[in-house]
């Protein structure tokens, strides 16, 4: 009984260290071997200022729009593709079906201004890689476009008119309508109007309306945002925090759920890809049962230290830049004239 006994206590001493050394070779408990996500690539100061440059001087409302909607690049073409099918819906007609539409708010809000989304669409290499930044940099990205601001000002070209109201609080510059119902949105070369040229974005490609050619700014195009005012993603729902360098949207900090952008909510590089797209066809091909189209390409390069390269890296949508003269009556310097409204929301009088 006695030897049986040490039999017993032998087999189990034997199971024990056998645990113990499988343990060891799996490592700690609670521990997982994989390795900790990529922290994001970060964007220098001059690499900020050339993404914010085209935007840097809308009025506050339309930054914080243009940056939340950014870090939804494939909802940006789907909406400006179903708007070039629907073009012919206005006013209330239009806000009603944008409504009905799956984007994001911000998305549904640059309805109202077709020529804005056009750009996002059209330089989509730029609109992916300023969510990018965004979504990584909120505080450098917020402190760029009032450092440009201040370039504008002390070069001369930014200044209440007819169309806005340009105010400063302090270290702050805020850009505002000039009448709260209808919004302008300025024309101007970003590379020009700021003193100083400031280098191109790769490929970037000047949409007629908000391109003007020249260092003044124009102010051709009026929306008016009465129509879309009943929906939570109007005009009125938008701001920006500048010194708590955040988007405001229904009186809350805006937090993105994009499932795109680079090293958001730590998703793989491969999740965001470029190539095979053009201006054509920005989709190619579709997830099966009717869901979202979705990128196919390469996977996304970072930004190198004396480069400037976006997510769609070496998109090309036509060709060599050349100036543009505003659409409608421009007017430079706060001048007197400005474009023409016609009452509902998004639409343009030319």
């Amino acid at each position: 009984m006695k030897f049986s006994k040490q039999i017993l206590i032998l087999l189990l001493c034997c199971s024990l260290l056998r645990f113990n050394a499988q343990a060891e070779s799996l490592g700690p408990m609670g521990q997982s071997n994989e390795q900790p996500p990529t922290p994001p690539a970060q964007h220098s100061p001059q690499e900020l200022q050339q993404l914010i440059a085209p935007i840097a001087l809308y009025p506050d409302a339309l930054v914080a729009q243009i940056l939340a909607a950014s870090t939804y690049p494939t909802e940006i073409v789907e909406a400006d593709r179903w708007m070039q099918g629907h073009s012919k819906l206005k006013g209330g007609e239009l806000a009603k079906e944008v409504d009905k539409q799956p984007w994001d708010p911000s998305v549904k809000a640059l309805t109202q201004f077709p020529s804005v989304l056009e750009n996002m669409d059209k330089n989509i290499s730029w609109t992916s890689s300023l969510g990018d930044a965004y979504a990584n940099q909120q505080q450098e990205v917020t402190d760029a476009v009032q450092t440009m601001r201040q370039q504008a000002h002390k070069a001369g070209h930014l200044n209440s008119n007819e169309q806005e109201k340009v105010t400063t609080q302090g270290s702050t510059i805020v850009i505002e309508p000039a009448n709260p119902e209808v919004v302008y949105v300025p024309a101007y070369d970003p590379w020009l109007v700021y003193g100083e040229p400031i280098v191109a974005y790769p490929g970037w490609y000047p949409v007629p309306g908000i391109f003007l050619a020249g260092a003044g700014i124009g102010f051709g195009i009026g929306f008016g945002v009465g129509f879309f005012g009943g929906y939570g993603w109007g005009w009125h729902h938008w701001g920006c925090d500048w010194h708590g360098h955040r988007v405001i949207y229904n009186h809350n900090t805006y937090i993105s759920h994009s499932r795109t952008i680079i090293n958001r909510n730590n998703f793989s590089h491969n999740s965001f890809n470029h190539g095979n797209f053009n201006n054509g066809n920005a989709f190619h091909g579709s997830r099966p049962g009717g869901g979202r189209p979705g990128f196919h390409g390469s996977p996304v390069p970072h930004f190198q230290q004396g480069t400037r390269s976006g997510a769609f890296s070496g998109f090309d949508h036509g060709g060599n830049v050349r100036g543009f003269s505003s659409r409608g009556r421009s007017s430079f310097g706060g001048g007197s004239r400005g474009g023409g409204f016609h009452g509902g929301g998004g639409e343009r009088h030319h």
